[in-house]
Parts: C-alpha cells; structure tokens; sequence
C-alpha cells in the first residue's frame, strides 16, 4: 500500500472514532444511557450500512466495467 493509502485509511478510522465519541458526549450531556447490547446494536447498524452501500458502489461499478450497462440498439450498428 502506498503512503497515500494508508493516511486516507488512517483518517477515516480516526474520523469514525472521533464522531462516536462526539455522538457519545451528546447522549451523555442529553442524560441519555445506553447500555452495552444498545452500543453493540449501534455498532452492527453502522457496519451494516457501511457494507450495504460499499457493496451497492462496488455492484455499480462492476456492472459498468463489464459492460452491462451499454446499450444495443439496432439503429447504432447501422453506422
């Protein structure tokens, strides 16, 4: 992996832990409790969106590459 690679990576997972802790300082200032199935049900949704919409991008751009999205017409190979 190359340097620019790594520091993207390293950004968003510091990124990602610095919005939960905001999101936990905001429950916590609102008097909010969670307890610990709550903070593992939060987790498994946000992984689960975050898998969600990488394999929907991966899909789309799959289905790009490989051609599936080209359009045949007949009145395009008449030239």
């Amino acid at each position: 992996m190359t340097r620019t690679t790594i520091a993207t990576i390293a950004g968003a997972i510091i990124a990602l832990l610095v919005a939960g802790w905001g999101v936990a300082a905001m429950w916590r200032d609102m008097g909010v409790t969670l307890s610990l199935h709550g903070w593992i049900a939060y987790g498994l949704g946000a992984v689960g969106s975050l898998a969600l919409s990488g394999g929907l991008f991966w899909l789309l751009f799959h289905s790009a590459r490989s051609g599936h999205d080209d359009l045949e017409r007949p009145e395009d190979l008449d030239g």
